[in-house]
């Protein structure tokens, strides 16, 4: 067993990678349950809507589990008046669904506080965040109260970084990566490194056990990974094809369609530099060259995007996917599980 799976009371070193709007309890359950690490993704989730999804993932699995939460970078807008100016810009979208472009709200986030409350009382095995080092106090009451803390990084820095900030464990997230770069030293657009390039030099910058994200979807990744020093691996976009997934069907028609050269990284969605397809919402609203600061983007398109969402309208969706998007194959989470298993060296 390696060190990264004593440190997390899980059998085989594999992370569901969280995500932010596509996390799900029978996923998160079911690789858990395989013997890795599932993984939930808290984005936007108040208090109580954590408290739900930690108790029906309890009732779905007793194996360890992780929630994820974004960590405030300090450039977040609030809601002003400016929200009226940025929602006009996005109307044609919202007619299409059928809705109205959507009044300013109270707040676009909840609270760092308010969602470390709840989960301190959730206490999962693990909290894994993105977008910074997390506080000395966040880290020691984790410890605390028995919570392994993961960081993520995109560069070398980044990683020493976290260490510094006395993490368990750090996700080297290279580039190939679906979803948001998680950079926070420098502008995503200037820490864009290759798995193979940051995995073996992080690997070698900390001494805490490194967890390897980006381009995985099979045991050929895997064996890559391992060979390039990592503890374990993290994947997302192979999993989200399986029925498990909150992918709906346009989402993985996209997954399985997308080239390796295809996917785009965009500000489009959410106002932060992202990884997925280039479908139509994407495209016109860089063409329309106004798009509003995180998290207001975010909100404003998640408006149509969740109706687009419920109705599988994948042109007007956030279609995030890996460069690996291709070799996504597998139907049922069990299978990609038993794929990656066979990578990890015995």
């Amino acid at each position: 067993m390696s060190d990264l799976c004593a440190l997390l009371g899980i059998r085989h070193p594999i992370v569901l990678a969280p995500f932010g709007g596509l996390s799900s309890v029978a996923l998160t359950a079911a690789v858990s349950e395989a013997g890795g690490l599932g993984s939930y993704g808290l984005y936007g989730y108040d208090g109580e809507r954590i408290a739900r999804t930690a108790a029906a993932l309890r009732d779905a699995t007793d194996a360890p589990f992780a929630l994820n939460i974004w960590l405030p970078t300090g450039d977040e807008v609030a809601p002003s008046p400016e929200h009226d100016g940025y929602a006009q810009t996005l109307v044609a979208f919202y007619a299409e669904v059928g809705m109205d472009a959507p009044p300013r709200p109270d707040r676009y986030l909840p609270t760092l506080q308010e969602q470390l409350d709840a989960i301190w009382d959730a206490a999962p095995a693990a909290l894994s965040v993105v977008f910074g080092v997390p506080s000395g106090e966040l880290v020691e009451e984790a410890h605390r109260r028995g919570i392994r803390v993961i960081g993520t990084a995109t560069t070398v820095a980044e990683a020493v970084a976290l260490e510094a900030g006395g993490v368990d464990a750090i996700v080297a997230t290279g580039a190939e990566a679906a979803g948001h770069r998680v950079s926070f030293l420098k502008p995503a657009e200037q820490s864009l490194v290759g798995l193979f390039s940051l995995l073996p030099q992080v690997a070698d910058a900390v001494s805490v056990p490194v967890i390897a994200a980006g381009g995985i979807a099979d045991r050929r990744g895997v064996a890559a990974a391992f060979a390039l020093g990592a503890d374990g691996v993290q994947v997302g976009t192979a999993f989200l094809v399986t029925g498990e997934s909150a992918a709906n069907d346009a989402h993985r028609v996209a997954i399985r369609g997308t080239a390796a050269d295809e996917s785009v990284l965009t500000r489009a969605m959410s106002g932060r530099l992202s990884r997925g397809a280039a479908n139509r919402a994407v495209r016109e609203i860089e063409a329309s060259g106004a798009i509003a600061p995180f998290p207001a983007q975010n909100w404003l398109t998640g408006r149509f995007r969740a109706v687009a969402g419920e109705r599988g309208l994948g042109e007007l969706q956030s279609l995030w996917l890996g460069q690996s998007a291709p070799l996504a194959r597998g139907t049922a989470a069990s299978d990609v599980f038993a794929e990656l298993l066979a990578g990890v060296p015995a």
